[in-house]
């Protein structure tokens, strides 16, 4: 809000303010009339008239007993008089006047004696209604106590905004005397930005009229310097019977307490959507990075302005934490910072090493499995929670002001540490801060943990994949041979996909492809004993629908897993390629001068499923043909219909023709994705002419 323009003072105005009326005498319209010492009028005032309903003419020249007091009252009235005019000494009290209309009304007067330059006397005789005077009176000792005793603080300002009156609630509010208010400027008792507004918002009500009530205001007095208090402050203009501006009336009542409750309650309902956003955003993935940084994204800025998320490197190794002695060596994982400072540069980096010294949280979390809750960072403190010299400098120009560090605990062993501070945010960190974020940091700990033995149990089954999948040479008699195995991603465990290629009789070659439904150890085990099973049965030079067959039985027993399977066998004298096909894909043939083809094979039901028979289908590939063994990896994703994958795929088989490692290579790059859920096993084999004899 901008500042209202100041209204002008009225006794800047020296011809303005001497026509104005006076506000209070004119309120209680003080009548004046002077007696003369034989005790005529001999002036009578327009309020005389008014008061008294005598016109000047009736009233001057008369005797004033004789004209104002019922014949009962004159000798009392004139004892009055003869003592004021005899002795010089004032009366005043109250009398009861004779109107003109024959009524009696008591009026207030106030008697003295006045001496002209002749040294004659006269009687000046001031009145006023005393109904009148008694309800001013009445008024004015009401407005007095409410000041004064009031357990609200109240206060008056002028047009300046300068104090006029304060009382002793608000003075205590202030921290100030009320004799020390008065004559100084709003701004001057309260200065700072809380209270800029309040005055923004009196030269509004000074402008307008227009009062303000209930109006929040939140800072600091010097009463209490170090917290917060809240007040409601109403705020009125001040004008006379005329309506001439007076100043403010300023209404005030502590409401720290209400105010302090609302902000807990608003602070509990924080800390259940924290709680509930954690419970949906830690987690989603099992990949570790990730899910650590998902927990830095909770609490960042809704709690901290800064964290860093620890790891004992150890955990990420092997699984376990490191019982040896030393310093523990953690692996930062995820840092972040509600807004960009300098600060960052004294947090360790993701991916980076690190030890802590004795006297850090992160070190006293990790030796004792408890938090660590600093609320006010002083400069040695500084120096304990930062890595070196160089480090608290940079967080102590940052603003740095309140830390606490949290263990993460997952299944009773400690497996990292979560760093928090504040530097922006003027709040410290209090016990329900850490009790969240303790919440926060168990759920995310187990969630980590998870990712971590995730890992090392893809990274276990990957390699025994790897293990199990033969490393073919390049060349078989009549072919170039090119495979790849790829992996799933970090959020998804291996399957048990696989490609074989077996020398046969005759400079023959078996070419093998095959998928066990599932996925880890379980599922790479399984692949293994097929693909031992399959070499086995390749020695005993049987069709493809006969090795299938058998491999059908084999996989019974494997119970509960079932696999697809792509068998050919290709001769290369005769350039004949005989091909059987268990549920699975069917492997495409590019054909020199031909646009690459699917083969239409007869599909047969999967391996384990015991349904059989399976065909044979025989084909002639030439030298330069290519056939394009995969598994579904490959090609399946679950937003794409397999009928436009399959044609993505035979548009990257198309010409420009490319060498079977070459189009491996393309194929993984095209149709791969980073997100990708299933492995991918993959066997090309060109064929070229025979070498001479």
């Amino acid at each position: 809000m901008s500042r209202a323009k100041q209204p002008p003072e009225r006794a800047a105005d020296p011809e303005r303010a001497a026509s104005d009326p006076s506000g209070l005498l004119d309120l209680l319209g003080v009548a004046a009339v002077l007696v003369e010492a034989d005790g005529r009028i001999d002036m009578w005032s327009p309020q005389a008239e008014e008061l008294f309903g005598y016109t000047g003419d009736e009233a001057v020249g008369q005797y004033a007993a004789t004209l104002l007091l019922h014949p009962g009252d004159r000798e009392a009235g004139m004892g009055l008089f003869a003592e004021v005019m005899a002795t010089g000494r004032p009366w005043a009290g109250p009398f009861p006047i004779r109107m003109k209309d024959g009524s009696t009304r008591t009026i207030e007067f106030r008697n003295m004696r006045l001496t002209d330059s002749l040294g004659d006397h006269y009687a000046l005789g001031l009145a006023t209604d005393r109904a009148t005077v008694r309800q001013v009176e009445r008024k004015v000792a009401l407005s007095s106590q409410l000041v004064t005793q009031a357990p609200i603080g109240l206060s008056v300002l002028d047009t300046q905004l300068r104090y006029v009156a304060v009382n002793g609630a608000l003075a205590a509010m202030h921290g100030v005397p009320e004799a020390d208010h008065v004559g100084r400027h709003f701004r001057e008792i309260l200065p700072g930005a809380p209270f800029t507004t309040a005055e923004n918002q009196m030269w509004e009500v000074l402008e307008t009229g227009r009062p303000m009530v209930d109006e929040q205001v939140v800072g600091r007095t010097r009463a209490d310097p170090d917290n917060d208090h809240a007040w409601a402050v109403s705020l009125y203009r001040l004008e006379d019977h005329g309506g001439h501006v007076l100043g403010i009336a300023n209404v005030v009542v502590d409401v720290t307490d209400r105010y302090e409750a609302a902000r807990q309650a608003d602070r509990a309902q924080q800390r259940l959507r924290m709680m509930a956003d954690g419970s949906a955003r830690i987690g989603t993935t099992l990949e570790v990075e990730r899910t650590a940084q998902e927990l830095a994204d909770v609490l960042v800025p809704d709690l901290a302005d800064m964290i860093a998320v620890d790891i004992l490197d150890s955990v990420l190794r092997t699984g376990r934490p490191d019982r040896g002695e030393g310093p523990a060596l953690l692996r930062a994982l995820a840092v972040k910072t509600a807004y960009p400072t300098g600060a960052s540069e004294a947090i360790i980096a993701p991916g980076h090493l690190t030890t802590y010294h004795a006297d850090h949280p992160a070190a006293h979390c990790l030796r004792t499995r408890k938090p660590l809750l600093i609320t006010h960072l002083d400069s040695g403190d500084l120096s304990r929670i930062a890595a070196d010299d160089a480090a608290a400098g940079l967080l102590a120009e940052a603003g740095v002001h309140t830390d606490m560090a949290v263990p993460l605990i997952a299944r009773g062993e400690i497996i990292g540490v979560m760093s928090l501070a504040r530097a922006r945010n003027p709040q410290p960190f209090d016990e329900d801060d850490l009790t969240l974020a303790w919440e926060l940091a168990s759920s995310a700990a187990l969630s980590i943990d998870n990712a971590i033995l995730h890992q090392h149990i893809r990274s276990a089954a990957e390699t025994l994949q790897r293990s199990l999948l033969p490393r073919p040479s390049p060349r078989r008699p009549g072919l170039e041979i090119a495979a790849r195995y790829r992996p799933a991603q970090a959020f998804s465990e291996v399957g048990g996909d696989w490609y074989d290629v077996l020398p046969l009789s005759g400079g023959r070659t078996a070419l093998a492809v095959g998928d066990v439904m599932g996925s880890g150890i379980p599922a790479a085990t399984a692949m293994g004993r097929l693909r031992t099973a399959t070499s086995t049965l390749a020695d005993l030079d049987l069709a493809p629908s006969r090795i299938l067959t058998h491999l059908d039985k084999i996989t019974q027993g494997l119970d509960p897993y079932i696999a697809t399977c792509v068998y050919a066998v290709y001769d290369p004298h005769h350039s004949r390629l005989d091909v059987a096909c268990a549920g699975h894909l069917p492997p495409v043939l590019v054909r020199a001068g031909r646009p690459p083809e699917l083969l239409d094979l007869p599909t047969g039901t999967p391996l384990g499923v015991g349904s059989g028979p399976f065909e044979t289908a025989a084909l002639t590939m030439n030298p330069g043909d290519q056939l394009v063994l995969y598994t579904d990896g490959l090609v399946e994703t679950r937003d794409d219909p397999i009928d436009q994958r399959l044609d993505d795929l035979l548009r990257l088989l198309s010409p420009p023709r490319r060498s079977a490692e070459e189009t491996c290579d393309l194929l993984l790059r095209q149709l791969r994705g980073p997100a990708d859920h299933d492995d991918v096993a993959l066997l090309i084999a060109q064929a070229r002419p025979l070498a001479g004899p």
